[in-house]
C-alpha cells in the first residue's frame, strides 16, 4: 500500500519564533494523541474499544445451507449499528493464505476478523498480525473441544476462536469387515480379505501435497512421534517413534496393502476409488460421507465409519478446520471480540453443525437430530478428542514441505525410512533458522 509523503516544513520561510511554536504544538499534539489511543505502541494495544461495522473474511462458503451467510445474517439481525460484511475468498487455500498475508503485511484495517486454516495461526500470532485473546479480550472456551482450542493457541496464549474443526475418519466396508479395526496391526492383518475380493486394502491421500503431510503426520503421531518442540522451532521428528510410524505406511505401500495408484490420490481420487468399490479401507474427511453415500455410489449401504486406527487403540487424527482471529489492524476491535464470542456460541455452532461443518462445541456431537442427519458424528467426536494439531510453528509451510517431500521419497523407495526421517529433521531445522 502506497504511503503518502508529508511535505517538510519550509523553515526558510517561517520566522524562528513561529517555527518553535509550531514545533512545540506538534510535539504536544503527538504526545497527547499517543497517550489517549488505547495505550498506543504495538497495533495489538490500539483500538481496543472501537465499535462499528466490521468485515469478516473467510474462504468460499461451500456448505449446502450457506452456513457462513446464515451466521452473518443472525448477527446482523440483532446488531444494527455493528453490521458484519462477509468478504468471501476463493476456495483455494493457497490463494486465501496469500490474500491474508498481503493485507496483514500492508497493515490494512479493512479485514477485521479473519478465518485462518488452523496451521496458519502460529505464524500470524508470531508476526503480531492477530490480537491475543487475553485479559479484557479473553473468551470462554470451557464448552469447546480441547484440541481445536489447542490449535488456536501459540506460546501458551489463545490467539483465535476455533470456528469449526475437522478430523480424519476411517471409512470401511462393513459388508466385508463387520467390526472396524482399532489398531494398525489389526487393519493390516485384514488386508487378505481385500485381496480375496480383488480390491485394494487401504488408501489415504498420498500425492505430494498437504494431504500427504496430514497422512504421514497421523501415523507418526499415532506411534508417539512429533515434529517440533513447544517453541515451534526445534525439530523433534528424529526419533524411534517417528520411524515406526512412517515405516507402517512405507511397508504397506511396498507390499501392496496400499495400492500403487494411491501415490497419485488426493481427496477426490481416493473418495472415488472407495465409492467405486475398489478399496476396503479409506482414510478421509467427513465430507467424503456424502460422496460415498450417494445414489451413484457402489457402496452406498455397505460402508461404516470409525475413528482412525492407532498403535494400541484410537489413532491421532490431524486436526482441520478454521480459526477466527481479530486483525491487529482492525479499528473496531470491541465489536470484533463480541463477534468472536458469537461464533463459538451454542446458537452459532448449531448453524455451523447443520451445515455439515464439524462443530467446536462438544454438545453438538450428542444432538439426536444432527446424528440422524450425519451418522458419522459419534466417530468424529472420538477422532477429534484424540486429534493432534499440525505442527504448531510460525514456519508451517516450510515444515509441511519437509514432511511431504521426505514421506513421498520414502513411499517411492527413493529414500529409506531412516533417511526420510533425517531429511524431515534437517528440513524443519532449516525452516526455523
Amino acid at each position: 500500500m502506497a504511503v503518502k509523503k508529508v511535505s517538510s516544513l519550509r523553515t526558510s520561510l517561517v520566522p524562528k519564533a513561529a517555527f518553535a511554536a509550531v514545533s512545540v504544538a506538534l510535539l504536544t499534539a503527538t504526545f497527547t494523541s499517543s497517550c489517549s489511543s488505547d495505550n498506543g505502541g504495538s497495533p495489538t494495544s490500539q483500538n481496543l474499544t472501537g465499535r462499528g461495522p466490521i468485515t469478516y473474511v473467510e474462504g468460499k462458503d461451500t456448505t449446502e445451507t450457506g452456513a457462513v451467510k446464515q451466521l452473518i445474517e443472525r448477527w446482523n439481525a440483532s446488531h444494527p449499528n455493528e453490521q458484519v460484511t462477509f468478504k468471501e475468498q476463493s476456495n483455494d487455500a493457497s490463494q486465501q493464505y496469500d490474500d491474508l498475508v498481503e493485507h496483514m503485511r500492508s497493515k490494512q484495517s479493512n479485514y477485521d476478523v479473519i478465518a485462518m486454516d488452523v496451521p496458519w495461526t502460529a505464524e500470524f500470532a508470531a508476526k503480531g498480525w492477530i490480537q491475543p485473546l487475553k485479559d479484557s479480550f479473553a473468551i470462554d472456551t470451557s464448552a469447546l473441544l480441547s484440541p481445536p482450542v489447542a490449535s488456536a493457541t501459540y506460546n501458551n496464549t489463545l490467539y483465535a476462536a476455533p470456528r469449526n474443526t475437522n478430523g480424519g475418519l476411517l471409512f470401511y466396508r462393513k459388508d466385508l469387515v463387520p467390526n472396524p479395526p482399532k489398531t494398525w496391526n489389526e487393519l493390516l492383518s485384514q488386508c487378505s480379505i481385500a485381496k480375496e475380493q480383488n480390491i485394494g486394502c487401504y488408501a489415504g491421500q498420498f500425492a505430494p501435497y498437504e494431504g500427504l503431510t496430514v497422512n504421514a503426520a497421523e501415523v507418526i503421531n499415532a506411534y508417539g512421534g512429533s515434529f517440533v518442540g513447544a517453541d515451534g522451532k526445534t525439530p523433534t521428528v528424529n526419533s524411534p517413534q517417528a520411524r515406526a510410524g512412517l515405516k507402517v505406511l512405507v511397508d504397506a505401500y511396498k507390499n501392496g496393502d496400499i495400492p500403487q495408484e494411491a501415490i497419485t490420490f488426493k481427496e477426490p481420487e481416493s473418495s472415488n476409488a472407495f465409492a467405486q468399490g475398489k478399496l476396503m479401507f479409506l482414510r478421509s474427511w467427513p465430507s467424503t460421507y456424502g460422496d460415498v453415500g450417494g445414489d451413484a455410489s457402489a457402496v452406498k449401504d455397505k460402508f461404516g465409519v470409525a475413528p482412525l486406527p492407532g498403535e494400541n487403540g484410537v489413532g491421532a487424527s490431524t486436526l482441520g478446520g478454521y480459526n477466527a482471529a481479530i486483525s491487529a489492524y482492525s479499528k473496531n476491535k470491541a465489536t470484533a471480540l463480541d463477534f468472536l464470542r458469537f461464533l463459538i456460541s451454542e446458537d452459532a455452532q448449531h448453524i455451523v453443525a447443520s451445515g455439515a461443518l464439524p462443530s467446536v462445541r462438544a454438545s453438538m456431537y450428542d444432538d439426536p437430530a444432527l446424528i440422524a442427519k450425519m451418522p458419522y458424528l459419534p466417530a468424529l467426536k472420538d477422532s477429534i478428542a484424540s486429534a493432534v494439531p499440525r505442527p504448531v510453528t510460525p514456519f508451517y509451510p516450510a515444515v509441511s514441505k519437509a514432511i511431504q517431500d521426505n514421506a513421498y521419497a520414502a513411499l517411492k523407495q527413493n529414500k529409506s525410512v531412516d533417511d526420510a526421517i533425517i531429511g524431515m529433521q534437517k528440513g524443519i531445522e532449516t525452516a526455523g533458522s
